[in-house]
């Protein structure tokens, strides 16, 4: 279980650091309605690859969380890559982080401090057919959505990208929780495929809110579902709590989950010009 941990906070710590190497790559590239030819300058930018391979490394050590701790505390733990963010674009964006953002950070450290003692470990779940398809369709209604919105300029548009791609993340750490273990298996699980389809989809979507408004302000957005929906889906999964931490896992995830929102909320992390 000290492993698992040790994973989700390693991963907290690399989506922190690709959310900031993806918004250099987009910001160079993309234009400003999501389309094919955007995508394609994408891909030409090697900050795009560098993003993509910190994202699967992250994603890796994520998914290894997964198999033994509960959705609600690793997602919680994911929310704090925010943080992360926040902290290194003072750094790369010259943005400058004010006492409410500041204490944003201390609130997420808060509540991770209180979710670590709460969890416990958790028993492989081993899915039905109608999961994965369930799944499969909530990711077609995040692809459909995105490319309703997608004209949607400003901080508008990257708020509700955002939304979108955190569904799509919330999607993959639900596949994630359900995957079976490693072997012939997860060849022949139809929640593996759903897992890359949602996990692509939500990586192009999240690239488009980026490049819309802040990186933190696209991040905080994508927090919020990429955060609240696995932890619900957690629910009818089996997730538990240490027994007589309930109220501890509560405030510790409410703590994570308005911290990271409010680094979106309080500061727009864009370059500041030089004197």
């Amino acid at each position: 279980m000290i492993l698992a941990l040790l994973c989700a906070v390693a991963a907290m710590v690399l989506f922190g650091i690709a959310a900031v190497l993806q918004a250099l790559a987009t910001r160079r590239a993309v234009g400003e309605v999501l389309d094919s030819r955007s995508l394609l300058r994408l891909t030409s930018q090697p900050l795009f690859f560098a993003a993509l391979a910190v994202n699967v490394l992250g994603f890796v050590l994520h998914i290894t969380a997964l198999q033994s701790l509960p959705l609600f505390f690793v997602q919680a733990v994911i929310a704090g890559s925010v943080a992360v963010t926040a902290v290194l674009s003072v750094r790369v964006f010259g943005a400058r982080l004010g006492r409410s953002s500041w204490g944003a950070v201390a609130l997420v450290v808060l509540g991770l401090v209180l979710l670590a003692p709460t969890a416990t470990e958790g028993a492989a779940i081993i899915p039905d057919a109608r999961e994965p398809l369930l799944l499969l369709a909530v990711v077609v209604a995040v692809c459909a959505t995105a490319v309703a919105v997608r004209r949607v300029p400003g901080p508008t548009g990257s708020v509700l990208l955002g939304l979108l791609a955190g569904t799509g993340f919330g999607v993959v750490a639900v596949c994630a929780r359900l995957l079976p273990d490693v072997g012939p298996d997860l060849l022949t699980a139809p929640v593996a495929y759903v897992l890359v389809l949602a996990g692509g989809t939500a990586f192009i979507v999240y690239s488009a809110a980026m490049q819309r408004g802040s990186v933190t302000t696209a991040t905080a957005a994508m927090v919020i579902t990429q955060t609240v929906v696995p932890a619900v889906a957690g629910l009818f999964l089996g997730d538990s709590v240490r027994a007589g931490l309930v109220p501890v896992a509560v405030v510790g995830f409410a703590c994570a989950l308005a911290g990271a929102l409010g680094l979106g909320r309080f500061e727009q992390l864009e370059p500041v010009p030089a004197r």
